[in-house]
């Protein structure tokens, strides 16, 4: 199989996994283009699957389309599927895939009132404020995303009980990363009342594993289906027969901190795929510029390292595997 190189990363990658067309979904239902409503007419939560926040993450948009061949729906309130960035999908390039994950600004990183509601004008915002309305009326969202290298896939449960206590309901992937986002910018799954305490709405955001790997489209389908089982929107016996009943040990994973990069020099000293566990504290794992990168404490994990070395943007977050 062709490889295809990438920039600032010292791996290749296979395309085993490439975008389909989702034309299809273009009208949808809802008024905003490529976001259909499943309503079962019944009283029930209203649940959001997003695939293609990013556009090079294409194992969503798989899922998805899948959900809908098997004929998805609902016995209880609302399932609503959308693809996020589709003007960045549809810009993917083999000879450079990773180059379609935005426009001009990541759309996983304004989620926040001040940005929705400011002055700042870019493509991806615009697509987001379009997405808006869709994302506030869900009580109940999974974000499907992808990772740059080889790590296991993982869930990011956000900082709150509610979250380790859905993605526990789930049972899938096997680990769960607790940690508060990137200060570049909000998540999508931090929004509003996703990332308070308080509020009943809950997300996920799962990185189904590598953006090309046949295997991320898997994780996908399966974290989908059993994100409608632990919601109850779903027929049970329609889930069952497509629900893979293995369920593995989960660990948890919360995050301490976050390694912002400040200089346009960083650059880290291995090649990190992520879940590596540094044994002891004071480890140099990265330069940024002429300050070294350490880790804070014994058995630190790094979480998801970035091979997009931009300065603002978070190189790798240190956490700790809870017992």
């Amino acid at each position: 199989m062709q490889k295809f190189g990438f920039s600032n990363m010292s791996t290749t990658q296979a395309l085993e996994l490439l975008p389909i067309d989702i034309s299809r979904f273009r009208a949808g239902n809802t008024g905003i283009p490529y976001v259909t409503t499943l309503d079962s007419g019944t009283q029930g939560p209203h649940v959001l699957i997003m695939a293609l926040t990013h556009g090079n993450e294409v194992c969503g948009a798989h899922a998805l389309s899948w959900l809908v061949d098997q004929g998805l729906q609902p016995r209880r309130g609302k399932v609503t599927l959308a693809f996020g960035n589709v003007d960045a999908y549809a810009a993917f390039d083999p000879d450079n895939p990773g180059a379609s994950r935005f426009l001009d600004e990541d759309m996983n990183r304004v989620w926040g009132r001040d940005i929705l509601d400011g002055p700042r004008q870019s493509r991806d915002l615009a697509r987001a404020r379009v997405l808006r309305p869709i994302v506030e009326q869900a009580d109940l969202l999974l974000d499907i995303h992808s990772m740059q290298t080889n790590c296991p896939a993982l869930m990011l449960c956000g900082v709150h009980a509610k979250g380790r206590t859905l993605a526990a309901a789930l049972g899938v992937p096997p680990l769960v990363v607790s940690d508060s986002g990137h200060k570049a910018g909000p998540r999508m799954r931090d929004f509003l009342g996703f990332g308070e305490e308080e509020s009943s709405k809950t997300a996920l955001l799962v990185e189904c594993g590598q953006h090309w790997k046949s295997e991320s489209r898997e994780m996908a389908i399966q974290t989908s289906l059993r994100f409608l089982r632990a919601t109850g929107t779903v027929d049970p016996d329609w889930l069952a027969s497509r629900v893979d009943a293995q369920s593995p040990t989960q660990r948890f994973v919360r995050v301490t901190e976050a390694v912002t990069i400040t200089t346009p020099k960083f650059h880290f000293l291995d090649d990190f795929e992520g879940m590596e566990v540094i044994a002891r504290a004071g480890t140099v794992i990265a330069m940024d510029g002429n300050q070294p990168v350490l880790t804070p404490y014994d058995d630190c994990t790094l979480v998801m390292p970035s091979r997009r070395q931009i300065v603002g943007q978070t190189a790798v977050r240190f956490g700790r595997f809870e017992t």
